[in-house]
């Protein structure tokens, strides 16, 4: 059955995989997507090879995961979606710092939204919103307590009024 799967946490190939390290996105104007996530996300530049048109930016302290952002031809762009770790004691400030900076922020589905979307089956929070281009961006945040395979994504104050453990 699709998506239901699940795994046995065997090695791959011998291998015990530690995460992901590197994401790639596409830009059509590589300058303004390297001001946003230079300067508005505030991602540290690693290596800007013009000749090849791309960045790469730190996402991690000590070399520990890495962005690529590619310029391409508009008619060779297609969208991307990715997600920034980030603690759950950190969604208010990552709310407020991304309206400072006149981020629309949008919930799952797309609404604009103050309130991030939870992913109950896990449960994480996730605040989404999207760079010049139009790729998908999503600030994650893993939450205390079981997953609720049954109740879908919910905005985060229904989370915490209905579903989440009781301390």
């Amino acid at each position: 059955m699709t998506g239901t799967r699940q795994t046995t946490n065997a090695p791959l190939v011998g291998l015990g995989l530690g995460g992901l390290y590197e994401a790639h996105v596409q830009t059509t104007d590589l300058p303004s997507a390297m001001a946003f996530y230079g300067e508005t996300l505030g991602l540290p530049l690693a290596y800007h090879l013009e000749a090849r048109n791309v960045a790469f930016y730190w996402l991690a302290e000590n070399k520990q995961a890495m962005l690529g952002v590619w310029g391409v031809q508009a008619d060779s762009w297609h969208s991307s979606h990715f997600a920034f770790r980030i603690r759950e004691d950190q969604l208010p400030a990552a709310l407020e710092g991304l309206r400072e900076a006149g981020i629309t922020v949008n919930d799952f589905f797309g609404d604009p939204t103050d309130d991030p979307s939870v992913h109950a089956w896990m449960p994480a929070a996730g605040i989404f919103f999207r760079d010049p281009d139009g790729n998908s961006l999503e600030l994650v945040a893993v939450l205390q307590g079981e997953g609720r395979r049954d109740v879908g994504v919910v905005p985060l104050s229904a989370w915490y009024a209905n579903y989440a453990p009781r301390t």
